[in-house]
């Protein structure tokens, strides 16, 4: 499931994946605080936490986050991922290049300093 991280500046969207992600999970949870977020600003940040409650993405949830990527692509001004799986670190690395905003990965020993760098 994903679950909303409060107390952010209204132009940072908070994150945090417990247990298995849903497709659901986007259209109930994350595409709302998007676009609350996108009504208010011209662009947006991302805190993504994936921590040790992590265990996964359903297939369809991969399927929602894709969708959601193309939709908002250029809202970005910022994305941290916040996770201590290798993998997701090297994804976010290889493939962050490619947003049009900065994106950064932290370990979750380091959740405070990527609270401090997307809320700057």
């Amino acid at each position: 499931m994903l679950q909303l991280i409060e107390n952010l500046p209204g132009n940072v969207v908070g994150i945090r994946a417990i247990g298995e992600v849903e497709d659901d999970d986007y259209e109930d949870v994350l595409v709302p605080a998007i676009e609350t977020a996108r009504a208010e600003h011209d662009k947006i940040r991302l805190l993504y936490v994936l921590g040790e409650e992590f265990t996964g993405y359903e297939a369809d949830a991969m399927l929602e986050d894709a969708k959601l990527g193309a939709r908002t692509f250029t809202a970005y001004d910022k994305i941290a991922v916040v996770t201590d799986a290798t993998w997701l670190q090297r994804t976010v690395k290889a493939f962050g290049w490619m947003m049009p905003g900065e994106v950064r990965t932290f370990h979750t020993d380091a959740l405070d300093d990527a609270t401090g760098w997307i809320s700057s």
